[in-house]
């Protein structure tokens, strides 16, 4: 009998994914990764539902704490991309470097065959590929796992609904019920309210700056640059403005923030740097997420150096440094890179 670890966070996602995989006859295992030291009673809320899921299934389950890597790999990122004026995207960095690097790397040694989670994705141990539910995809935020990682990985319900997994989870015991009771967690773990609640422990936000437009002319005000995000159009001020403004560039250096309309968020060339590709070929057609909830675009892209050059066929808009770059053949996810800058 094959043993698979399976990432357990206490949602319902995860909890149903440890119920199927031991249907399916395999020897299951849960681990909780504490990513966070938060004392408002997160991890022991989180536990109290797995210790009575691994009770239910007559499992055991292990905790591994990785506050301090988390802090390093993905916190830290976190609050120093906002420093410098780009935005993070601290699920892909978690998911390379902790869920399926060390957590991996743990069930490994525990002598795990696979590793499953609850995510929304497939996988046939070379790719990934978009989940039959659209609207829970989670290709976009796996495209930087390593591909060594692809043979091990499990994602049980790649062909489900998130409310069919609902459903059947509160049918199935009071242990499931009562989670699928409880309020869905939000979109980053140690985000509990808006992001500039989690910076300003770190920085001074609140530092008034000037707002120019494309000329370099000074047109107004706004509360400081780390309160902004690329395409932004609210919460500064444009004198004698008409028509909607959208934030184009931050400048953490003097701290100003450049606004256009519409058309300045107009994008048409990118290029990404730290390139994670599951395909050899350096020249190619394919098309291409810039952040998770967009459209998918037809685009060329060329490899040198270990940067891509992204042309792409139709203008996207309100692309910024610091997200992601996804390419995409159909539904497989084919590499990615982090966008590095963009142009017209």
């Amino acid at each position: 009998m094959k043993k698979v670890m399976v990432g357990m966070s206490g949602g319902i996602d995860s909890s149903v994914t440890a119920y199927m995989l031991q249907k399916e006859g395999y020897e299951v295992e849960g681990v909780y990764l504490k990513l966070h030291n938060r004392t408002d009673g997160y991890h022991e809320k989180n536990l109290g539902y797995i210790e009575d899921v691994a009770k239910y299934l007559g499992i055991k389950y292990h905790i591994l704490d990785l506050a301090d890597k988390f802090t390093q790999e993905v916190y830290d990122y976190f609050v120093d991309s906002y420093l410098q004026g780009t935005t993070p995207n601290p699920c892909v960095k978690c998911n390379r470097q902790i869920k399926f690097g060390a957590m991996l790397k743990f069930a490994k040694e525990h002598g795990a065959s696979y590793l499953a989670t609850g995510h929304y994705a497939k996988t046939d141990g070379k790719f990934f590929y978009e989940a039959d539910d659209k609207t829970k995809d989670q290709s976009y935020f796996l495209s930087q796992v390593e591909k060594e990682a692809l043979p091990y990985m499990m994602f049980p319900l790649s062909t489900y609904k998130k409310e069919d997994i609902i459903k059947f989870g509160a049918k199935l015991d009071v242990a499931y019920k009562k989670i699928t009771e409880k309020s869905e967690s939000q979109e980053i773990c140690f985000v509990e309210t808006v992001y500039t609640d989690v910076v300003k422990r770190h920085a001074n936000i609140d530092i008034p700056g000037n707002v120019l437009d494309e000329n370099g002319n000074i047109v107004g005000k706004h509360k400081g640059y780390m309160h902004y995000t690329i395409g932004k159009r609210r919460g500064f001020t444009v004198n004698g403005a008409h028509e909607p403004h959208f934030v184009t560039k931050l400048n953490p250096k003097d701290n100003t923030i450049v606004v256009g309309k519409k058309q300045a968020l107009e994008v048409n060339n990118v290029i990404a740097n730290n390139l994670n590709m599951y395909i050899d070929e350096t020249t190619f057609n394919c098309g291409v997420k810039l952040r998770y909830r967009s459209v998918t675009t037809p685009c060329e892209v060329n490899i040198k150096n270990n940067k891509a050059i992204i042309k792409l066929k139709e203008p996207a808009f309100g692309v910024a440094a610091g997200q992601l770059a996804v390419f995409y053949d159909k539904q497989k996810v084919i590499g990615s890179g982090w966008i590095e800058n963009t142009s017209k």
